[in-house]
This record gives structure tokens, C-alpha cells and sequence, in this order.
């Protein structure tokens, strides 16, 4: 397992649930156009780098958002200028676009990316920080890359989970990035991400998780109607006031107790709806002359593993 990149255990099989409504074909061709538009915008501007204003960057970033049909919503105060360490959860590769409309800054991003078409480039113009991810003795260098950013004034992005989780489920924050901010004697800004439908209810239509692909997280979310991305800009967090990483990594993780933030049994259900159509037995997971018999013992037997901010449990 990565350092910087840990895996989540979430899947689209398993956790990514249909749009209770989803919009017309056309609809969706139509916003995945607009999206299309407005990057290759984007890029066209590269050149221009920082003599673009901020709040242009953040206006283009809330527009292709809302070009794929997510409305956004952003609570709390305004980030500070200067120095920043920008933290949030991971859901989805609408995160990357949500936080830059919270305050345009420089991401932390796997070197993977540099050889993606088109967001490869965006993310080397825009001053992305790349990371060696199975290297372990490039985390010291890396640290001292984004503590120097920070102490020339500039705001760095990053995801601390390390990886995309459902929305459901969240990982810990890793503290390795933290410690660049209490070098540079920054602020950190944690953001809390997170995906709705009208009505409150959670949704996990715009997670990009496990083997998703791109292009079919893209059709997914300009398929699915109603979906509102919610960006809550949460008290600015003063490294002096933690004595270390691991502390200020606890201040910076949100702490919430809504029914999303518990895995449900989803990744053992879909595993489960798999064994029964292929034939298998859902408890033992083989063929075997007792399948049906079992069906009634296994929801007494099966411990549903249950993933928490405090780490995982499992509830008999």
C-alpha cells in the first residue's frame, strides 16, 4: 500500500448506487459538451497563468461544475489569502474543481497524472506539486516542496484520505502533508465535500472509486438529475495551536455523525448478490448442497464490516 495513496475498500459495483432519476440522453450529451467547452477554454488561457484574477479561476471552476448539471453549494467564510494548506475529503474528480472555487491553489497530484491528456497539462501549468507515490524516501523532499510553496504565499490543495472513497464511507487523514504546514507556520483550511440529491438524502452517483473509469463517471453524473455538491468552508485551523502533525491532522478531519459517514453493508451485499447468481453459497462463498439453507443462518452469522472516522468496527 502507497504512503500517499491507500486504498479504499468502496467499488462502483458495490457502492456506487443508480440516480433515482436520471436525465434524457440528450440532456446529458448537451452538458457533457458544455464541460468539454469550457476546459478547452481553460486551457486556452494557460498561458496567461497568474495574471488571471482569482475569482475568474473560481467562477470557471463553479461553472464546470455546474455545466454537468451538479449545483453547488458553499457555506462558510471565505478562505484567508497568503499561505494556505487547503484539506478535504476525496470523493470524486469533482473535488479537484469544487475546492479551486473555494481559493485557487496549487494540488498535490499523483505523478500519474502528468501523462493524462489535456488534465495533465492543466495540472502542470496550473503549478500542480507532483508526488512519487510508492517512494518512500521522496516523502521528506516532498514535505520541503509543499512547505516552501506555502512560505512563498502560495495555497496548496490537498486530499489527505490519499484515495477516492463513496461518499458513505471516509478514510483518516494521512499527517505527512500537515507537517509541511507547521514548517511553514501556515494555516490549514479544511473543506468538507459531499453529494446529495434534492431532498438531503446522500449520494454516491459522483464517486470515482476503485476500477471506475473517467469517461464513465462523466456520463453517470450529467445522467443523473437533482444532484447538488455541498461545499462547507469549515474555521481555519492555526498550526500553533496543535504541538503536532498528528493533532493538527485530528483538528483538520471532519468530525460528523450522519448515517453517510458509516459504510453500510453495500460492498458485502453486492459480493453476496454476486455468490447467489453465480449459484455459490452466500455464507461459505462455495457450491455446496445446504445454499438454501443457509440464507437464514448467514444473516446471523455474518459479521457486516463497518468503516467509521474512529476506524473500522464490526457490529454483530
Amino acid at each position: 500500500m502507497s504512503v500517499w495513496l491507500p486504498t479504499a475498500p468502496c467499488t462502483p459495483g458495490a457502492c456506487v448506487e443508480p440516480a433515482p432519476a436520471a436525465a434524457a440522453v440528450p440532456r446529458a450529451v448537451l452538458r457533457l459538451t458544455a464541460v468539454v467547452v469550457l476546459v478547452l477554454a481553460g486551457v486556452t488561457l494557460i498561458p496567461l497563468g497568474g495574471r488571471i484574477p482569482a475569482e475568474w479561476v473560481r467562477r470557471w471552476c463553479r461553472a464546470i461544475v455546474r455545466a454537468i448539471g451538479v449545483q453547488v453549494r458553499i457555506t462558510g467564510a471565505a478562505a484567508p489569502s497568503g499561505g494556505l494548506l487547503l484539506v478535504a475529503n476525496h470523493v470524486s474528480w469533482l473535488d479537484i474543481p469544487l475546492l479551486t472555487a473555494v481559493r485557487p491553489a496549487r494540488m498535490l497530484a499523483k505523478t500519474e497524472i502528468r501523462q493524462w491528456p489535456v488534465a495533465g497539462a492543466l495540472a502542470a501549468r496550473g503549478g500542480a506539486l507532483f508526488i512519487e507515490r510508492d517512494r518512500l524516501r521522496a516523502l521528506p523532499e516532498t514535505v520541503a516542496r509543499i512547505a516552501e510553496a506555502l512560505r512563498q504565499g502560495a495555497a496548496v490543495a490537498a486530499f489527505p484520505e490519499g484515495s477516492t472513497w463513496c461518499g458513505r464511507a471516509h478514510g483518516r487523514f494521512h499527517r505527512a502533508v500537515f507537517q509541511a504546514a507547521l514548517d511553514a507556520g501556515v494555516p490549514v483550511q479544511p473543506v468538507r465535500l459531499r453529494y446529495t440529491q434534492e431532498g438531503g438524502t446522500a449520494s454516491t452517483a459522483a464517486a470515482f472509486v476503485g476500477e471506475d473509469t473517467l469517461l464513465a463517471s462523466l456520463w453517470r453524473v450529467a445522467r443523473t438529475r437533482g444532484l447538488i455538491a455541498e461545499v462547507e468552508i469549515r474555521p481555519v485551523i492555526t498550526p500553533s495551536t496543535h504541538p503536532d502533525r498528528r493533532s493538527l491532522a485530528a483538528a483538520a478531519q471532519p468530525v460528523v455523525s450522519e448515517p453517510d459517514w458509516t459504510h453500510t453493508a453495500l460492498v458485502t451485499g453486492a459480493q453476496d448478490r454476486l455468490r447467489r447468481g453465480a449459484g455459490l453459497c452466500p455464507t461459505c462463498g462455495y457450491r455446496c448442497a445446504g445454499a438454501t439453507s443457509h440464507d437464514v443462518a448467514a444473516d446471523d452469522r455474518r459479521r457486516i464490516v463497518a468503516l467509521s472516522p474512529q476506524g473500522i468496527t464490526r457490529a454483530r
